[in-house]
């Protein structure tokens, strides 16, 4: 099997079921974000050394795989692919305070990065927060499950603890965001570089 197709050269996509659309129709928008997520946190995998985590994230790929393959059919067609329940959300509302009592209480607001596995987790979080958006404006002109929007809200949660979990277990610590008018401060050379 090729492949290429040729069939999406003229700018559309085939959805399941074989329906053509846009490929920026809103459907495509989102379930192509969700694959966007799915590649970052494959690249988070690479880095991260922790069996729990990575594990982890190998579940949540094969969940967002289900997620695509839902947000990829008519919805007429989506109930056959539903996958992802409420006891998912739970799983990782369940997974975020096993994490977080591990963690230092968290007072600030932190800058993205540390280990490299962390800073993907960051990069991860922000694509997610992204699916999140493009679903929902789906939502807006078509039916959608909802329990996709609250898992990938969620999902976003868990991927900023299991970044600062990542770190944790590096010994690396998070980096503290600067004061409001921290740039000025610097600029005027009240701070060190």
């Amino acid at each position: 099997m090729r492949i290429y197709t040729r069939t999406g050269d003229m700018g559309e996509t085939g959805l399941i079921g074989g329906q053509r659309v846009p490929k920026d129709d809103p459907r495509v928008c989102a379930y192509g974000t969700v694959d966007e997520l799915n590649a970052v946190l494959g690249v988070a995998r690479c880095y991260v050394e922790d069996a729990e985590l990575a594990a982890l994230i190998e579940q949540i790929q094969n969940e967002l795989f289900d997620i695509g393959a839902e947000l990829a059919s008519p919805p007429e067609r989506a109930g056959q692919f539903a996958a992802i329940e409420d006891t998912h959300i739970t799983a990782m509302e369940q997974a975020i305070d096993r994490f977080e009592e591990e963690l230092p209480p968290l007072r600030q607001f932190i800058l993205p990065g540390g280990t490299k596995a962390a800073a993907y987790f960051h990069l991860a979080r922000t694509v997610c927060r992204r699916a999140e958006r493009e679903v929902v404006r789906l939502s807006h002109v078509s039916t959608v499950n909802a329990v996709l929007i609250r898992y990938l809200n969620r999902l976003s949660d868990l991927l900023f603890v299991m970044a600062r979990v990542a770190n944790h277990r590096a010994g690396v610590p998070d980096t503290v965001w600067g004061e409001p008018g921290w740039r000025r401060k610097r600029q005027a050379g009240e701070t060190q570089p």
